[in-house]
């Protein structure tokens, strides 16, 4: 929380005097129980005066006894509601009238709106225990909520937060749910979701051309479909969840050939902690992440006992889990006969959107699910589920969105109103409004139209609710993604300013800006690839890094990219670019060949060392994803792979089956510089993963030595920088940081050496938080004057 500036001790004798304030609060303080809490505390330290949503937060007048007033602004400021995110307060002194009670007003929105809207909360213990109890009014209500619980940022159509403006504005409240709504003293004071079985939402039974049938008990069917192996659409918070049995195989394989979704990991949900510790590995860190507000989906060990469909996560030692958020979800766990651990996967074909609206699910769905649970609830806006890894003993966001999305993410200094449009992978955008920064949710792959039209009505939803308008665009470096174009589009269209950012300067900066950090850095940026202002594809990098502008001071020796984005698909392309550079060309005879490339047709083969020979669409990368798909290439883990990052995925995955990863701790080979750039050339390391393949050493083995060699070579290469720049502070971003052993080992090491090591918590290191850094980039240059930084 942050205290209330200027407040002093008023002096004994001037204690019995009565004296009043204006408050103007902002922050997350609206759908979160501020104002009963305030109105609670005036009750207690008898003070008069009104408090009120407004566009500019909330604004209290309260005047008192000098004593009373200090004790409740105090009281404010320290035990404010924990869902409560104060931002700033303001006050004045005010003249004393004749109040003699403390009043809530309607709210008002006649100022730019400052205040946020909070994310959406699982439901709460409070409503829980009354949706199990038979004696409550709303036992098995599927849209039970309070002020501490439910959904908000996912009905939300405008400030301020008031129930109008919510899509629970179609549902006028009964006597009974007015009368909480309206006491102050009541834990649905101004819920304004509010609502029960004889005012509010109800669910509903259909099959899968969307005709509702007949259904005492949606719930019970729902059970006893998932029991048959059947799939089952089910509308939820904020879009569609397609749900199976996660015990059965067949009904797995059913969603996957459905969904067309080969072997991409399927998230699950169960019941409780008890249940999600009979499956994985759970640490007090993962325990206390899955029970937050946002419960997220976290990725943690699965147990070999653990009675699960073998296809859920095909090839990762990993398994998402999430508990349940919605009243919905528990009850359908207390329904006799529901499976221990139901799939939970989002509600879309692969590449397009999350569906939201009924008939849409129902137009889009129909041919992957057999029935539908249905709700009347509008979606305002669509929103997936988060997923967090517990890396260096902390929860790291993964995907930000529900239960952290539209949180702001405060900056060091106030910019100019400004979109930035993110990465073509993974795209979130970022607006900035003052000195903070609003990311948007998880939108995904840019790659179909149906994509970009979501980017576009979520930006124009958040501008709406910020109520601001951008000065400028920020874009990527490389022309072809569509976040760019639009970008292209807002300047051609609006002119307004367009400054380009360098993809994997975005990234360092994200990390800075997360930490709050203002000098220099030196940045280590691992991913699959990104466009360099050389004209190549980066993505290996040692950068040296401030707010505005960047050297490179370091790179993986680049490989050839035989067939382009074609390579990224099939790994076993960069597994002969691998050999072709240990090697030259004497390492690609069949002769030479590690088995598993064997399993590539000659003419395949043939055809990729003729385009490497004549550099014929085989660009240079210093790629460090596109290094792990050569080495799951090599070691026989993977040569095509189903989705981006599976390789190095499996790879990791590999390499935590060895046990005793110190064993290879092997002489590093020094990086070479060239032209004042150190290169960590790869050869070295193949030529003797090769030989240990060749002499019998395990797969395992060797995925953890690859790991060790990747991380002791950045390691060597940061201490010769550190040297020459004197700067000791490093951060680690790129999507390769999803990996824990990477990110943990590069942490220790660096850390033993007396580094300061940063790297994202609530923004993700892969291109989920390219948006953040490129915003802070694009606003100081163009506070500047100088657009165009960074080399």
């Amino acid at each position: 929380m942050t205290a209330l500036s200027g407040l002093r001790t008023e002096p004994h004798s001037l204690a019995q005097e009565r004296k009043g304030v204006e408050l103007t609060i902002q922050g997350t303080v609206q759908g979160v129980g501020f104002r009963p809490f305030v109105y609670r505390l005036a009750r207690d330290f008898k003070i008069s005066g009104t408090i009120a949503n407004t566009g500019q937060g909330v604004v209290i007048l309260a005047e008192g006894l000098a004593s009373d007033l200090d004790n409740f602004l105090q009281a404010l400021s320290e035990d404010a509601p924990p869902l409560a995110r104060i931002s700033s307060i303001s006050q004045k002194r005010i003249p004393t009238t004749d109040r003699q009670a403390f009043a809530i007003l309607k709210s008002s929105s006649e100022h730019a709106s400052q205040t946020m809207i909070p994310a959406d909360i699982a439901l709460c213990d409070d409503c829980r225990k009354e949706l199990l109890d038979p004696t409550d009014r709303r036992y098995r209500y599927p849209f039970i909520n309070c002020t501490n619980c439910g959904p908000r940022f996912t009905i939300v159509s405008s400030i301020p937060y008031d129930r109008p403006g919510t899509s629970m504005h179609s549902f006028p409240m009964c006597r009974s749910c007015q009368a909480e709504y309206d006491d102050p003293d009541n834990r649905r004071f101004h819920a304004q979701p509010n609502a029960c079985p004889q005012c509010g939402p109800q669910i509903s039974w259909h099959d899968c051309t969307g005709k509702q049938l007949p259904n005492d008990d949606p719930l019970t069917s729902t059970i006893s479909t998932l029991c048959n192996g059947d799939i089952v659409a089910i509308r939820g918070l904020g879009g569609f969840h397609l749900v199976v049995d996660a015990g059965s195989e067949a009904a797995v394989a059913l969603l996957r050939k459905r969904k067309q979704r080969r072997s991409r990991p399927l998230a699950i949900m169960v019941a409780d902690l008890e249940a999600a510790g009979r499956i994985c590995a759970l640490s007090p860190m993962a325990s206390e992440t899955l029970t937050s507000p946002a419960h997220p989906i976290v990725l943690l060990l699965r147990k070999e006992t653990a009675s699960l469909a073998a296809n859920l996560a095909p090839g990762m030692g990993e398994i998402g889990i999430m508990l349940p958020y919605t009243p919905l979800h528990h009850l359908l766990f207390a329904t006799p006969g529901c499976p221990q651990a139901l799939v939970m996967t989002s509600g879309n074909r692969n590449g397009e959107p999350l569906c939201t609206g009924n008939e849409e699910a129902i137009s889009r769905l129909g041919d992957i699910a057999d029935f539908f649970l249905l709700h009347n609830r509008e979606i305002v806006t669509r929103i997936d589920d988060s997923v967090i890894r517990i890396m260096q003993g902390r929860p790291r966001v993964l995907r930000r969105a529900r239960g952290y999305v539209p949180n702001p993410i405060p900056l060091t200094q106030s910019l100019p109103p400004l979109l930035a449009c993110g990465s073509g992978l993974k795209n979130t955008f970022c607006l900035v409004r003052d000195d903070m920064a609003f990311i948007s949710q998880h939108i995904g792959d840019l790659a179909n139209m149906e994509s970009l039209a979501f980017f576009k009505e979520s930006i124009y939803h958040f501008q709406e609710l910020l109520e601001t308008r951008p000065q400028l665009v920020v874009c990527d470096l490389h022309p072809d993604y569509l976040s760019s174009r639009h970008g292209q589009e807002l300047e051609r269209e609006l002119g307004l300013a367009r400054i380009l950012v360098q993809h994997h300067h975005a990234h360092a900066v994200a990390v800075m800006a997360e930490h709050g950090l203002q000098d220099k850095v030196l940045a280590i940026i691992l991913d699959g690839t990104g466009l360099g202002p050389d004209g190549t594809i980066w993505g290996g990098e040692i950068l040296e890094v401030t707010r505005t502008d960047f050297l490179r001071r370091g790179c993986l020796a680049p490989l050839p990219l035989p067939g382009g984005d074609a390579a990224a698909e099939q790994p076993w392309r960069m597994g002969l670019a691998a050999l072709y550079h240990s090697f030259g060309e004497e390492g690609l005879p069949p002769s030479r060949l590690p088995a598993a490339l064997l399993g590539v047709t000659e003419g395949k083969r043939t055809a990729v060392l003729t385009m490497m020979q004549k550099g014929f669409n085989s660009p240079l990368t210093s790629s460090c994803g596109r290094l792990f798909d050569a080495v799951a290439a090599l070691l026989g883990i993977r040569l095509d792979s189903d989705f981006e990052g599976q390789a190095a995925m499996e790879v990791e995955a590999f390499a935590r089956q060895w046990q005793r990863p110190e064993e290879h701790r092997q002489r590093v080979e020094e990086p070479v510089q060239d032209n004042g750039l150190f290169i960590i050339d790869s050869s070295p390391f193949i030529r003797r993963m090769l030989r240990d393949l060749q002499a019998g050493k395990s797969i395992a083995e060797l995925a953890m030595a690859f790991h060790t060699w990747l991380i002791d070579s950045l390691v060597i290469t940061i201490r010769k920088l550190a040297v020459t720049s004197g700067i000791h502070t490093v951060v680690l971003s790129g999507g390769c940081l999803q990996n824990r052993i990477i990110m943990e080992g590069l942490f220790q090491a660096l850390e033993q050496d007396g580094f300061q090591v940063f790297t994202g918590r609530q923004v993700p290191v892969n291109d989920g938080g390219i948006s953040l850094g490129q915003a802070v980039i694009g606003g100081l240059r163009y506070v500047s004057g100088n657009t165009h930084a960074g080399h």
